[in-house]
């Protein structure tokens, strides 16, 4: 399961439409030959009340399927947009607790100034590429040195303990920066929470199932044309989910415009800008 998991969070979602759609391809194709088999071997007559009964429990089958099939969708695709809504509301409570921990470094001493302000700033660079990289050793490498930040920053706190006078500053201050990791440790939980793997297990073994039902109940051209759009529609939704439940790499991705941002305004009021005559701008409103 673990490799079906890796799978679906690695591979291209080009690539995984071909796949999702060859496989419901060869299951209708295997309910229309089943049907034809069937067919030749007991052709129905004109007046047989079997087949007109069995015509009518065709379309309680179709109805079934597709009330299922849709519900199964609408759920997991419930899941993933909660998932995705809580990855991007993150963004913005990260960016505002590492911008909150900036300015209230403008207010100690230096050397501990620069050095806790340049450490901010080269974290939330770090942050922003990590938002970017997809699955992979290079996320994994920015992941580790984004955890030995954290460390770092801390230690650099503990240095400059001492030389904050005002012990009421201190906590206020001790308690942004503990905010600071308490988002980044929530945002990375947040990045390996995905749809439960057994859930697309059962999507996927129904969308195959229902092509195969497909296939083999409706006939004609406008019954083979019916299916193929009914299940171009539910294809191009379970598509949509597993790219939603993508934190990164994907085609939809949270919003990282406040990190941005803060970066902006970072690199434009350096540690010690504040509070002089000639200070500079802010590069936000």
């Amino acid at each position: 399961m673990s490799a079906f998991g890796l799978w679906l969070l690695t591979t291209p979602i080009w690539l995984i439409g071909i796949t999702l759609y060859g496989g419901m391809l060869v299951a209708a194709l295997a309910g229309w030959l089943l049907r034809g088999g069937r067919k030749r071997k007991a052709p129905p007559k004109p007046d047989d009340k079997d087949a007109k009964e069995e015509g009518s429990e065709i379309g309680y089958i179709v109805s079934a399927v597709m009330g299922l099939l849709a519900l199964l969708v609408g759920f997991t695709f419930s899941m993933a947009v909660d998932r995705f809504d809580n990855r991007r509301s993150m963004v913005l409570a990260e960016s505002n607790a590492i911008g909150t921990a900036y300015l209230r470094t403008q207010l100690i001493e230096e050397p501990h100034r620069s050095a806790i302000g340049n450490l901010l700033r080269d974290y939330t660079e770090n942050r922003i590429a990590l938002a970017r990289e997809p699955r992979g050793p290079k996320q994994q490498e920015l992941l580790a040195r984004s955890n030995a930040m954290i460390t770092q920053l801390w230690s650099r706190l503990v240095d400059a303990y001492p030389a904050i006078p005002d012990h009421e500053f201190a906590s206020i201050y001790i308690e942004s920066i503990n905010e600071m990791i308490d988002d980044d440790a929530a945002r990375q939980q947040s990045r390996r929470s995905h749809v439960p793997l057994e859930v697309f297990v059962v999507l996927l073994v129904y969308q195959f199932v229902a092509a195969g039902v497909f296939g083999y109940v409706l006939s004609g051209e406008r019954g083979r044309l019916t299916a193929a759009l009914l299940l171009v529609l539910f294809g191009s939704a379970l598509l949509l989910i597993i790219d939603l439940d993508r934190a990164t790499g994907g085609g939809v991705v949270e919003d990282n415009r406040p990190m941005l941002e803060l970066l902006e305004t970072m690199k434009a009021q350096p540690p010690g800008s504040f509070g002089s005559a000639d200070a500079a701008p802010s590069a936000g409103p």
